[in-house]
């Protein structure tokens, strides 16, 4: 299940992708706490040639360092994070 979801996320990095980005700004009222400000921004998210590279090798990642693979992993946790938002 997990190298699925692994596998989802690094495809969605390899053809890029489009995403909303919520900012929402709160206050209190009458003793409440409410909604004052929402502003939702349209991202794209342009492909990524090494998840792309990652792909076509059949998703190994034998060829990379250690500094590459730790970059990989940090770009596909925000990857699922966001997608847990959203």
């Amino acid at each position: 299940m997990f190298e699925d979801d692994i596998m989802g996320a690094l495809k969605k990095c390899a053809v890029g992708l489009e995403t909303n980005e919520v900012v929402e700004e709160f206050g209190v009222e009458d003793g409440e706490l409410k909604l004052i400000k929402k502003k939702v921004t349209k991202r794209d998210i342009p492909p990524d040639i090494k998840a792309v590279k990652l792909l076509i090798d059949g998703g190994g990642v034998d060829g990379l360092s250690v500094e590459e693979l730790e970059e990989e992993k940090k770009k596909l946790l925000n990857l699922l994070n966001k997608e847990d938002i959203n």
